[in-house]
């Protein structure tokens, strides 16, 4: 059993699958999840866990050399686009910002690795994270 760390067996595994380039995205209750795409659902209830909670997570556990969002989070959710960009600068390595449309965001969510349904009901707290190289 591990002793600290993520827990969840689903991402742990996705995460130590993962090389340079490969993507993950964490999402919001409602973010569509193609079917081709592993669905790792931690959602509770509405609001557990929150959208922030679990990408702290993540974040401390992968190394990451960009993260892509949507462009409407800008106006439609910015204080969870605060908090993200916070945890960037908290990131031990350069990490760059890519902006979208969410549709957008949504179809490249099929090349994803997989995507983390949390329980967040705020618009558009989704992200695409962007696996980087170790060494």
């Amino acid at each position: 059993m591990k002793r600290n760390g993520i827990i969840n067996a689903d991402i742990s595994r996705v995460l130590s699958y993962m090389g340079h380039t490969d993507t993950l995205a964490v999402g919001d209750c409602g973010l569509p999840i193609p079917e081709e795409t592993e669905r790792i659902d931690l959602s509770l209830k509405l609001g557990v866990p929150s959208f922030m909670e679990v990408l702290r997570e993540v974040a401390n556990e992968m190394k990451i050399e960009k993260i892509v969002l949507a462009e409407e989070i800008r106006e439609q959710n910015p204080h969870i686009l605060q908090e993200i960009l916070a945890l960037v600068r908290e990131m031990d390595t350069e990490c760059g910002i890519e902006y979208i449309s969410h549709t957008e965001l949504k179809a490249r969510t099929k090349v994803c690795k997989a995507v983390i349904r949390t329980g967040e009901t705020t618009p558009y707290a989704n992200i695409i994270l962007q696996s980087a190289c170790l060494f």
